[in-house]
C-alpha cells in the first residue's frame, strides 16, 4: 500500500547507504526496521528485571559513602533523615 512519509535529508541519505550495502531497495530497509521496531522492540530480554534487582558489587557501600559525603557539605539545613 503507497504511503507518504516525510524523512529528514540526513536519515534518508542514512538509509539509502544502508540499502546500498546491503544491495536491497530503500523501502526494504524502512519495512525492515518498521518490523524490528513493531516486533522485536516491545518485549524484554530474558532476565532484565532481575537483573536490575541484583546491582553490581560495591554499589551499596559506594552510595552510602556518597550520602556521607553530600550530608557533610550541607551547611544551610541538617541532612534529611532517609
Amino acid at each position: 500500500m503507497p504511503t507518504s512519509v516525510h524523512i529528514p535529508g540526513p536519515l534518508l541519505a542514512a538509509v539509502d547507504r544502508r540499502a546500498k550495502a546491503l544491495k536491497v531497495s530503500r523501502n526494504r530497509v524502512i519495512v525492515r526496521a518498521l518490523e524490528r521496531e513493531l516486533t522485536a522492540g516491545t518485549q524484554w530480554s530474558p532476565g532484565f528485571f532481575s537483573e536490575l534487582e541484583a546491582p553490581e558489587r560495591g554499589i551499596g557501600a559506594a552510595a552510602d559513602e556518597m550520602l556521607k559525603a553530600i550530608s557533610k557539605q550541607r551547611r544551610s539545613k541538617k541532612p534529611v533523615r532517609l
